[in-house]
């Protein structure tokens, strides 16, 4: 059955006496006979009227409680609305006062030389914290063992003193992100209200590098914007943050700063240093500029941990600057000296070079791996895809190491460097790079159970094409289906 205007469902349950007009019977009739049928019963929960305004706050200074409420319209017949009648939100004022009396002092007060028991005796009564109910008025007796709940306490009064909790109807209510009591809303990693996590990104790496000689080694960048920073490390070095100003946050000019809460980059950075020689480095943010996190190596670097969360607006140009300031993000492969048999004899100065000859390759053909459906299948399932010029190809027992220059990402899932190794499985890798020449790449990310290796790795029979502008559309249409 169809329900009523709110207006006509409002007159009929306000008990209205006065005698309405013919005429208003006659319309009142047919609009029932049109769309409730004859003899058809309600179905359904009633309708709710609108929210009505927001009440004035129920403190005149700090924290305190604003109230709304709206009224369900329905038949007798049909079924309450879904819902709450009244809904909190948590008004904060300017702090109050020093020296003002606490809004719960105030609630026992009221019933000072009041007798309340039953007999003419009367008592001075002040909060008492000790009874299961935080949000009853329970008051003690000055100067007795004895204490009396006087029933729940006034909306906006805190469950305890320094909590943030606020009574509401009887119930002890956290406001949640969306400043609403009890709706239990939470910010994501991103820091917003009620999200999925899907409006940032995650970097986690751990910094292997270990200098040369001791001093101040940059670690990695952490951009504006950043949340939730944490890094870490167990050895005798010393973890240093520099902001965006180019002055020291702790531990620099080889002083080492004593644990605790520092400011920077609009947020609070906490510093700890355990007797395990762990030290650690938390932050909330988000980042209000750019801080440079620094390693003081004393001995050699066991790995430094760092991870937080980066809008991802902000990630594209972290990558750039920090590819452009050459700090690695992940842990590089080392550039290896081809070695020299022992006792070989230098080679004199003046014989005259030799043009090699070009022996047969003894690799076999590699399968056909054309295709669109073969393009989709790597560009969707690898970890990055970019524009490479092959400078070298050294060629072990087991696998292909190729040295590349990244010149343009077309996708990656953590930061790239200029200049990356990329391994392939066996001495005759397929599809083959040749050195000096430009290629499409679709390769994963391989990290070792141990963490002491990661690698970028092209898969046999993976997708590697020469680089050509006609590929490059191929790339950027395959990255429609299946985008980061």
């Amino acid at each position: 059955m169809g329900k009523l205007r709110p207006g006509a469902a409002e007159w009929l349950a306000s008990g209205h006496t006065g005698r309405p007009r013919p005429l208003q019977n006659l319309l009142l009739l047919l609009w029932t006979l049109l769309h409730c049928g004859l003899g058809g019963s309600a179905q359904g929960p009633g309708e709710w009227t609108p929210w009505g305004s927001w009440s004035r706050c129920s403190s005149s200074c700090g924290r305190g409680v604003s109230v709304r409420s709206r009224r369900c319209i329905r038949f007798p017949e049909e079924e309450p609305c879904w819902g709450d009648t009244h809904e909190y939100r948590l008004c904060q004022l300017p702090n109050c006062p020093p020296g003002a009396v606490p809004f719960r002092d105030i609630q026992c007060a009221l019933y000072n030389g009041r007798p309340v028991l039953g007999n003419q005796k009367t008592y001075q009564w002040v909060p008492f914290h000790g009874a299961p109910n935080q949000c009853d008025l329970n008051c003690l007796a000055e100067g007795h063992a004895f204490y009396h709940s006087f029933g729940r306490v006034l909306d906006g009064t805190p469950c305890s003193p320094g909590s943030q909790a606020l009574c509401v109807a009887g119930r002890c209510l956290s406001a949640g992100c969306d400043g609403l009591l009890g709706s239990g809303a939470l910010e994501d990693r991103c820091g917003r209200c009620g999200g999925a996590n899907d409006s940032c990104l995650f970097v986690q790496r751990v910094f292997r590098d270990s200098g040369a000689f001791a001093g101040y080694w940059n670690v990695t960048l952490i951009p504006e914007g950043a949340r939730h920073i944490r890094v870490g490390h167990r050895s005798r070095n010393h973890l240093a943050l520099m902001g965006g100003d180019g002055r020291y946050v702790l531990n620099g000019h080889w002083a080492v700063s004593p644990p605790g809460t520092y400011e920077a980059a609009g947020t609070r950075v906490v510093y700890a240093r355990a007797a395990g020689l762990e030290e650690t480095l938390h932050a909330a943010g988000p980042t209000s500029q750019d801080l440079l996190l620094q390693v003081l190596l004393q001995e050699p670097n066991p790995g430094i941990e760092f991870e937080f969360w980066l809008p991802r607006e902000h990630y594209g140009p972290f990558q750039a600057q920090v590819q452009a300031l050459g700090w690695p993000l992940r842990q590089p492969q080392p550039r290896e000296v081809q070695p020299q048999p022992p006792n070989s004899p230098a080679a004199p100065a003046a014989v005259p070079a030799r043009i090699p000859t070009l022996a047969p390759d003894p690799c076999p053909p590699c399968p056909d791996t054309r295709g669109r459906a073969h393009r989709l299948l790597h560009y969707c399932g690898s970890d990055f895809v970019f524009q490479a010029h092959v400078l070298g190809r050294h060629r072990q027992a087991q696998e292909t190491r190729y040295e590349v220059r990244v010149q343009l990402v077309y996708k990656n899932r953590s930061p790239l460097r200029a200049r990356e190794y990329v391994w392939a499985p066996g001495r005759c890798p397929c599809p083959p790079l040749a050195p000096h020449r430009e290629y499409l790449l679709a390769v994963q990310r391989l990290v070792s159970s141990d963490g002491t290796q990661d690698r970028l790795l092209l898969p046999h029979a993976g997708y590697a094409r020469p680089w050509s502008p006609a590929e490059d559309s191929r790339a950027r249409l395959a990255a429609r289906h299946c985008p980061i």
